[in-house]
Parts: structure tokens; C-alpha cells; sequence
């Protein structure tokens, strides 16, 4: 089973790249050979990408698909992180 937040980050981790590159969804689909809409699915989390999709994407994104990987981590350890913080100040 893939965890919600697992997809969630990972397309936050797609969309900062495509708007690093200053692209549109249209044109990371275009070199993704993608649909835009799926790819605009996969920036909000609301569909699980397939490994081809993962490859895909980071040749794309010029980046290997295990730094894709290392990216999405990075996103969840910072959320923990913050959730950590807003937790202790909340007590």
C-alpha cells in the first residue's frame, strides 16, 4: 500500500522542479511524453505514479530518478520537522 503523503510529496517535489525550469504542466507533459492533465494529477497527489512515470518525468526533469526520490524524501522530512515544531508549541 502507498502512503497518501508519499505521492503527496513527491508531486510537490515534480512541481518545484517544472517551476524551477520556469515550464508549464503543457511543457514538462510535452517532454515527459505525459498528458498534461495526468501531470497535473501527479503535482496534486491524486494519482500514484508507475516507475515508468517515475523515469519519465526525472529525464525530463534532467535529474536521475533516484535524486527524484531523495527530493520527495527531503519534502517529508521537512514537513515532519514543522509538524514537530507547530506540535511543541502547541503544548
Amino acid at each position: 500500500m502507498t502512503s497518501p503523503s508519499l505521492v503527496h510529496d513527491f508531486g510537490i517535489a515534480v512541481r518545484q522542479l517544472r517551476e524551477s525550469r520556469g515550464w508549464s504542466q503543457e511543457m514538462l507533459a510535452a517532454h515527459s511524453d505525459l498528458h498534461r492533465t495526468y501531470v497535473g494529477e501527479v503535482e496534486r497527489g491524486l494519482v500514484t505514479p508507475s516507475l515508468v512515470t517515475l523515469h519519465k518525468l526525472a529525464c525530463a526533469l534532467d535529474i536521475r530518478a533516484a535524486d527524484l526520490l531523495l527530493r520527495t524524501d527531503q519534502i517529508a522530512s521537512l514537513r515532519n520537522t514543522q509538524h514537530l515544531r507547530l506540535t511543541a508549541i502547541a503544548c
